[in-house]
């Protein structure tokens, strides 16, 4: 360290400005986590405020069948409609597509079904627009000039990335969605069968239960809330058993769907039915667990040789390697 006229210096570093701007940071970091304290706000609020607005709709198509043919509850924009209409006059859009996209963003957790509509058009888009601008920087700008056969590679993986692109990224929310869902579902399960021994309806014990562990597992909260409200709304409750299975991709969710539906066409014991899939769900759980750590060290080998025994070589070795070294040296 050595001084200079305006102050210390440290590897041409002055001391007291770097030090006055780190405590300008941590003075800033404190605040912020002062304020991130203070204003903590509910991860559900906006969830239920999307679920109101389902309420509202099934109200809406509830009061309007009495008259005329019940309408349509699907929310319908501006874009979707010019999309739909752009994709039908070029003979391409087909009703399986729409519909299997339509299952992908329900198990996403996407409300609006006509976003189907619109990513389809984004997977005809996508793919010209990424295969131009990758034509434009490989074969106009030559961004890399030495190569040769790689700019076709480039350029398809480009155009095939563009069209998988909204798949892929569907599929990663889908299933981190259905992961959640089903860490939380065991302790669902035994909620509902303390509510049900209690003597609530079906339609209270999920909101129950979504109120409970809202704050813990917010997926399924937001799916038992949604359930509840169409319990509470459509005039067949299958049909909102039904909608439960259709937006969560899990066998188990499945089987309490028809669990739920035969207790309600038979009137079997609910408490007893669902006890038993807890119990069932939560020995798979701990299954998959044991699974895991089976692997574990089939995993951790390839590391083991890559990463550790050469630092544990290097440890153990060099001292030694050293010291022959030096007395090479001498001699």
């Amino acid at each position: 360290m050595m001084e200079s006229g305006n102050g210390p210096t440290l590897l041409g570093f002055d001391v007291i400005v770097v030090g006055s701007i780190l405590m300008g940071v941590a003075a800033l970091a404190v605040l912020f986590a002062i304020y991130t304290a203070v204003t903590i706000k509910d991860p559900m609020a906006k969830r239920v405020k999307a679920l109101e607005g389902r309420r509202e709709e099934l109200k809406a198509g509830l009061v309007t069948s009495g008259s005329k043919k019940r309408q349509s509850l699907v929310r319908k924009t501006d874009t979707s409609d010019k999309v739909r209409d752009a994709l039908g006059n070029m003979k391409v859009l087909q009703d399986s597509q729409v519909e299997e996209m339509q299952q992908k963003l329900a198990w996403a957790g996407f409300r609006n079904k006509e976003v189907a509509v619109v990513l389809i058009g984004l997977r005809m888009v996508l793919p010209v627009i990424f295969g131009l601008i990758a034509g434009v920087l490989l074969y106009v700008v030559e961004i890399f000039p030495d190569w040769e056969f790689k700019r076709v590679a480039a350029l398809s993986a480009a155009v095939f990335f563009g069209y998988k692109g909204p798949e892929i990224y569907l599929s990663n929310i889908a299933s981190k969605r259905t992961d959640a869902i089903r860490k939380g579902l065991p302790d669902a399960l035994d909620l509902l069968v303390i509510c049900a021994e209690a003597g609530l309806t079906v339609d209270a014990a999920f909101n129950r239960v979504a109120k409970e562990l809202g704050r813990a597992y917010p997926e399924l909260g937001d799916e038992f809330t949604l359930t509840a409200i169409e319990l509470s709304f459509l005039n067949e409750r299958k049909k909102a058993f039904d909608n439960l299975a259709y937006r969560v991709n899990l066998e188990a969710v499945k089987g309490v769907v028809t669990t739920m539906v035969q207790t309600e066409r038979y009137g079997t014991p609910l408490a007893s039915a669902l006890r038993v899939l807890s119990a069932e769900f939560r020995n798979e759980r701990m299954m998959r667990a044991e699974e895991k750590a089976a692997r574990l060290p089939a995993i951790m080998t390839v590391p083991l040789i890559l990463f550790i025994l050469p630092v544990l070589f290097i440890v153990i070795l060099g001292p030694a390697a050293c010291d022959i070294s030096d007395s090479f040296m001498t001699q």
